[in-house]
């Protein structure tokens, strides 16, 4: 008697059998690992773009050949580290993707966010034990700026290219919307403080006391966002979990998704971890090679710290997000790409950020929020400009291009930005 497949098996494609605690689109049908299979799936990738990316995989040992075998080449070596930084970041944000499919819909793209921004973590934490503040603190407003205009921008434009507007849910945008701005203001309070109170003896503050008074902002006020950051997962997670979930299920749904992402071979748990482990492990590695080269680069090249920290580094650690929302947009679920753009600035500015003043206090690192007061303004302007443009739930390739024009007019003023002496690390030789 010919057996009748159930909803479920005909959504999944390929009559695989279902396995249990695997959501919808996201069982491969096979158990352990299959080098081959795990090798192809991998190259493949999960979009047009992220698999172009994987073309840069041979640089990848020549990276790290360079570093041991011409010490001397300090430029080569940043230049290649920084490209084989890319792929290894890619094939984290597709493992974590392939993982994200086996959980429920709002919890996986959650997790999903949450390893896109591993490479991030893993740079600043890197940074910060070589107590490159200025250049954290540069990174971490780089990394709202590069994912809330650049990228954003080049969603709108992709989306663009085949209809005249494409429109998005108003939840995803307010509420994403809402902890920026909140995230902005907390992170500018430290700025302002030091910045009115510094050179006005008047006040009876010398520099150490009111150095000191900065920290302790910083880090008190480090704890209240890892607090408003906790609510905003439980708000997504438990509260308005249905919400969410019948929106991104309605972008998973269209017909023009169902042909292609539901008959693609999937990664099993195990080679899941596998990937993951590997994409960590080459992005721990390859960041070492990268921070090491920053000074050299800074002092013996003339690059602006600014430069380096505000734009170089935020786009190669934020590629293989970028990359995800792009694909997204491509094929017009936007509410897929407004919660994975939001989602990564959400948790770069009140997360990362108080992640890494909270790692300095407990390794006795004086890492602050004392940004420059040039780079925090644009970031507080960026995020008003953005919200502006999301206020009709509506995008078209002109408010792409804007936002584009934008974060290109800020990378130039970031070029010619100075470095002072007083930015540089005494501690710290240069190669």
């Amino acid at each position: 008697m010919e057996h009748r497949m159930s909803t479920d098996e005909q959504i999944n494609h390929s009559k695989r059998e279902a396995m249990k605690y695997v959501g919808r689109g996201g069982e491969s049908g096979r158990r352990g690992i299959h080098p081959s299979k795990f090798l192809k799936i991998c190259f493949r990738s999960s979009s047009r773009f992220s698999c172009m990316v994987n073309i840069l995989w041979p640089l990848v040992p020549v990276a790290i050949a360079v570093r041991y075998v011409r010490v001397d080449l300090t430029v080569l070596i940043f230049t290649l580290n920084y490209i084989a930084m890319i792929p290894c970041a890619n094939l984290i944000g597709f493992s974590g993707q392939e993982l994200a499919r086996k959980l429920p819909r709002v919890l996986g793209i959650l997790l999903d966010i949450t390893l896109g921004s591993v490479v991030e973590i893993v740079l600043f934490m890197i940074l910060l034990k070589n107590e490159l503040y200025p250049v954290i603190r540069d990174a971490l407003l780089g990394s709202i700026l590069a994912t809330l205009l650049l990228c954003l921008g080049f969603c709108f434009i992709v989306g663009g290219i085949k209809r005249v507007e494409q429109t998005f849910n108003g939840s995803v945008s307010e509420v994403g919307y809402g902890l920026l701005l909140t995230a902005g203001l907390g992170l500018i309070i430290p700025t302002t403080y030091h910045a009115t109170l510094k050179g006005k003896p008047m006040l009876a503050i010398i520099p150490e006391k009111l150095a000191d008074n900065v920290l302790r902002i910083s880090r008190i006020t480090s704890v209240i966002l890892i607090v408003s950051y906790t609510v905003y997962v439980w708000f997504n997670m438990r509260t308005h979990h249905s919400i969410y979930n019948n929106l991104f299920l309605k972008d998973e749904t269209r017909d023009e998704l169902q042909a292609t992402s539901l008959e693609r071979d999937r990664l099993t748990l195990t080679e899941c971890v596998i990937a993951l482990f590997l994409g960590i492990g080459l992005v721990s590695f390859i960041a070492v090679h990268l921070v090491e080269g920053i000074p050299f680069i800074v002092e013996a090249c003339g690059v602006s710290e600014t430069f380096v920290g505000l734009i170089l580094i935020p786009l190669v650690e934020k590629f293989a997000e970028h990359l995800t929302a792009l694909d997204e947009a491509w094929d017009d679920s936007m509410n897929l790409a407004m919660s994975h753009i939001l989602g990564s600035t959400v948790q770069t500015a009140i997360f990362n950020t108080s992640l890494v003043v909270l790692a300095g206090w407990a390794s006795g690192k004086q890492m602050n929020l004392d940004f420059e007061l040039f780079n925090i303004i644009l970031v507080i302007l960026s995020i008003i400009v953005v919200g502006n443009f999301l206020r009709d739930q509506k995008s078209n390739y002109l408010e792409g291009v804007l936002c584009v024009s934008v974060y290109s007019i800020i990378a130039v003023a970031a070029f010619y930005f100075p470095t002072t002496p007083m930015d540089r690390n005494p501690g710290l030789e240069f190669s």
